[in-house]
C-alpha cells in the first residue's frame, strides 16, 4: 500500500472536524467550550470524555487515551494511520491517489486485521452482485427479499446479498483472488472438510454485520428452504474484528436518528431492524437473536439514556427478556417496552402498518418496565397471595439494581400505589435487596485507604523523589513549553558585537533550542529525546513545528503527548479581573519568566550530576594523583559558584 502524499495528510486534517467524526461514536453534549460524553473506551456512568472543537483534539481522563481525530479512529476502530486517514477521506470526499491492493503479495503485507476487513469487504460485495445479477440471485433471493417486503433502495442501503447454492462459488474466486485461506477461515467464510474446502453460506441470503463506523465486521446468513434439521440463522464466528457481544445489527445506519430522538429501540432480528427502518422508523437497532449483553447496552449508552424495547406477541420470549431489562436498569439506564399483538413481531407488523399507524401504535402502547413485568407476572398468579407476594419481589428486586436513589424512590412509589401496599414494607424490602446488590458488586477488588502513616505533603514526596524522577520533570517543563507556545515571539537579552546587551526577539523554540544547544545538553527521556530532535530538524530546515504539525504526525505517541499539553491548558476566566479587580495571570502572560525557571531548572540539575560525579571520583582517593585530585577539586569549585550565580548568570554558563 503506497504512502499518502504529505499535502493529502494536511488536507484531510484540515477538512476533519474532530467533533463530528467522534460524534458518529459518542453522544457529545457542550459543556462550555468543549464537548462531553461517556467515553467508549471504558465503562463509565460520569461523562469524562472531553472533545475540543478548537483544538481538533479528545482526551479520556478515565483510561488516559488521547490525540487528533486521526488517534481516536486507531483507538476505537482499531485501524492502522493510513487506515484512519483512508477513512477520513473517504468521508469528507477527499480523493487519495492510490489504488487499494489487489496481488495476493500486497495483501500478504497487511496486519491480519486489516486483512480480515478487505476479504469481509469483498465478501460483501461478491454476494451483493449475486443478489442483482446472477439468474440464480435474482430468481430465489431477490425475489424473496420483495416478497418480505423490501423496497430495492432499503435492500442496497443494508447491502443484502445472497451466497450461491453451488458449494464453493465465493471460496473459488476469492482464492483466484488471492486471498489466503487461512483468513477466509478465520473469518468464517469457508469451511475446510477433508481438504475440500466450501462456502459456509452457501444457498442463503446474506445480511453483513457493520461497526459502528461502517466496516463489515460478519455475515447473517438465513436459509431460504423448510427443513427443520436446517439451522435457519448461521452466523460468522467470532474473530479479532467480530465479538456478537459487543455489536447491535443496524447501529450504523440508526446513530444519528437514536441522538435525534434520544432514544434507541431494540428488536431481536435482522428483517425487524429492516422493516422498521423501511416504515420510517430509524432509530432501531437488534441484538442479532443473541441474549442482551452489557457491552451492547453500553454501546447504546454512548447515544442516549433511552432504551424501548419492542417485543413480539410470544410469551416464552417474553419472560426470558426480564433479564435484558434488569441488564438496562443496572447500568443505569431508562428503560420502557412496546408489546405487539401475540403473533406479531415488528417485522410483520410495520408490513402490515402505514407509518403513521406504526408510530401511532408504539406511542399508545409504550409502557415503563414496572406495568409491563407487572401486566405479564399476573397472568401466572391467579389471584394466589403467594404468587402476588413473589411478584413484588421480583419487581422490588429490579428496582433495586437501579444505581440513583432518587429514581429509586420514585419508582417505590409507583409500587406502592399500584399493588395498595404499604410503602414503608416496600421500602424496607427495597433495601434489603439493594444491600444484596451492593454486596455483590464488593465481590470485586476494592480500593483502600492510604495508611495515615503513609501519608505525607507533596514536598516531602518530592525530596523523596529520586534524581531520575527530578530530572525527567525539568525535561517534560522545557518540552512542554516548546510544544505549548513554541511559534510564539519572546524578547530576551543577548550580547551584542560590541559586548553591550541588547534586547531581540525570537521564538520560545529556538530560545530553548539556542541554551541547551551551546551547552551541548541532551534529554534522557526517549520521548522528549524524539521531540526535541523534530523541533531541531525543524529549525535546520528553518521551520518551526507547530502543534498542528505535531498532531498530524503518523506517531501517534508524539499525538497523544501533545494532544494531553493542550487537554491540560486550562483557561481562567476575565471576569475575576473585570468583576472583582482580581487579576488572574497565566503561564502565557509570564511565559520568559516560566522559560527562564525550567532552563534554570534543568540546566541546575546538569550541574548537581556534574558536581556529584566529582565527588564519587574524589572518594575513590587511593587511585588518583594529587594533580588529578587537584582538577576535580578545582573543578567541583566552577560548579559550585555556578551554582550560586546561576539566577543572575542564566544562559552564560558553559558546561563542557
Amino acid at each position: 500500500m503506497s504512502k499518502i502524499p504529505a499535502h493529502i495528510i494536511d488536507d484531510i486534517m484540515q477538512t476533519s472536524r474532530i467533533e463530528e467524526v467522534i460524534g458518529e461514536f459518542v453522544n457529545l453534549k457542550r459543556a462550555g467550550s468543549n464537548l462531553k460524553g461517556l467515553s467508549p473506551f471504558t465503562d463509565e456512568k460520569t461523562p469524562s470524555f472531553v472533545v475540543s472543537p478548537a483544538k481538533q483534539i479528545f482526551k479520556c481522563f478515565s483510561t488516559s487515551k488521547g490525540g487528533s481525530v486521526v488517534t481516536f479512529l486507531m483507538e476505537k476502530e482499531h485501524f492502522s494511520y493510513p487506515e484512519a486517514l483512508r477513512w477520513l477521506a473517504d468521508r469528507y470526499g477527499i480523493q487519495i491517489p492510490e489504488d487499494e491492493p489487489t496481488t495476493a503479495e500486497e495483501i500478504a503485507a497487511i496486519t491480519e486485521r486489516e486483512s480480515l476487513y478487505i476479504i469481509n469487504e469483498f465478501a460483501k460485495e461478491h454476494f451483493l452482485n449475486n443478489l442483482q445479477n446472477s439468474d440464480e440471485g435474482k430468481a430465489i433471493a431477490l425475489s424473496y427479499f420483495e416478497e418480505r417486503g423490501f423496497r430495492k433502495d432499503i435492500i442496497q442501503k443494508f447491502q443484502l446479498g445472497y451466497c450461491l447454492n453451488s458449494g464453493n462459488d465465493f471460496t473459488t474466486v476469492a482464492l483466484a483472488k488471492g486471498y489466503k485461506l487461512e483468513y477466509l477461515e478465520k473469518v468464517g467464510l469457508v469451511k475446510t472438510k477433508e481438504e475440500r474446502h466450501f462456502d459456509f453460506f452457501r444457498g442463503r441470503v446474506i445480511f453483513p454485520i457493520h461497526s459502528v463506523s461502517g466496516r463489515v465486521l460478519g455475515f447473517g446468513g438465513r436459509t431460504l428452504i423448510t427443513d427443520k434439521k436446517v439451522a435457519k440463522y448461521f452466523n460468522s464466528p467470532e474473530s479479532i474484528i467480530y465479538n456478537k457481544s459487543e455489536i447491535l445489527y443496524g447501529l450504523h445506519f440508526a446513530k444519528g436518528d437514536i441522538v435525534k430522538y434520544d432514544n434507541c429501540f431494540l428488536c431481536e432480528g435482522y428483517t425487524d431492524v429492516i422493516s422498521m427502518y423501511q416504515a420510517g422508523i430509524q432509530n432501531v437497532v437488534s441484538s442479532s437473536g443473541t441474549s442482551l449483553t452489557k457491552d451492547q447496552i453500553k454501546l447504546i449508552r454512548r447515544y442516549t439514556q433511552n432504551i424501548t424495547i419492542l417485543f413480539d406477541g410470544d410469551p416464552a420470549g417474553i419472560k426470558a427478556s426480564f433479564r435484558g431489562i434488569d441488564l438496562i436498569l443496572e447500568e443505569g439506564m431508562n428503560v420502557k417496552v412496546v408489546l405487539f399483538p401475540e403473533g406479531e413481531d415488528p417485522d410483520s407488523f410495520s408490513k402490515k402498518s402505514s407509518s403513521t399507524e406504526l408510530d401511532d401504535y408504539i406511542k399508545s402502547s409504550t409502557q415503563d418496565f414496572i406495568s409491563f413485568k407487572t401486566a405479564i407476572l399476573l397472568k401466572d398468579s391467579n389471584n394466589d397471595p403467594i404468587k402476588r407476594a413473589e411478584l413484588i419481589r421480583e419487581i422490588v428486586h429490579s428496582v433495586a439494581l437501579i444505581p440513583d436513589q432518587i429514581t429509586r424512590s420514585v419508582y417505590l412509589q409507583q409500587i406502592a400505589v399500584k399493588f395498595d401496599i404499604s410503602e414503608q414494607i416496600i421500602s424496607n424490602e427495597l433495601i434489603k435487596l439493594r444491600k444484596n446488590v451492593i454486596a455483590k458488586q464488593l465481590q470485586e477488588p476494592e480500593i483502600r485507604e492510604i495508611p495515615v502513616e503513609k501519608q505525607v505533603e507533596s514536598y516531602q514526596q518530592i525530596e523523596k523523589l529520586d534524581t531520575h524522577e527530578i530530572s525527567l520533570h525539568d525535561e517534560f517543563n522545557l518540552i512542554r513549553l516548546m510544544v505549548k507556545y513554541g511559534t510564539r515571539v519572546v524578547q530576551t537579552e543577548q550580547l551584542g558585537e560590541d559586548g553591550k546587551s541588547m534586547v531581540v526577539e525570537t521564538s520560545v523554540i529556538e530560545l530553548i533550542f539556542h541554551e541547551l544547544d551551546k551547552d551541548e545538553l541532551t534529554f534522557s527521556h526517549p520521548l522528549y529525546s524524539k521531540v526535541y530532535s523534530l523541533f531541531a530538524e525543524g529549525l535546520a530546515e528553518k521551520q518551526l513545528l507547530s502543534t498542528q504539525y505535531l498532531k498530524r504526525l503518523e506517531d501517534q505517541e508524539i499525538v497523544k503527548f501533545v494532544s494531553d499539553i493542550e487537554s491540560n491548558d486550562y483557561e481562567l476566566s476575565t471576569k475575576w479581573l473585570s468583576n472583582y479587580n482580581i487579576e488572574t495571570r497565566t503561564e502565557g502572560d509570564r511565559l520568559n519568566e516560566a522559560i527562564k525557571n525550567s532552563i534554570l531548572g534543568f540546566k541546575s540539575f546538569k550541574i548537581e550530576t556534574k558536581i556529584r560525579e566529582i565527588r564519587l571520583k574524589l572518594e575513590d582517593v587511593e587511585n588518583l594523583t594529587d594533580t588529578e585530585m587537584m582538577e576535580l577539586l578545582a573543578e567541583q569549585m566552577v560548579y559550585e559558584r555556578i551554582k550560586i550565580v546561576f539566577a543572575d548568570k542564566l544562559g552564560r554558563i558553559i558546561l563542557r
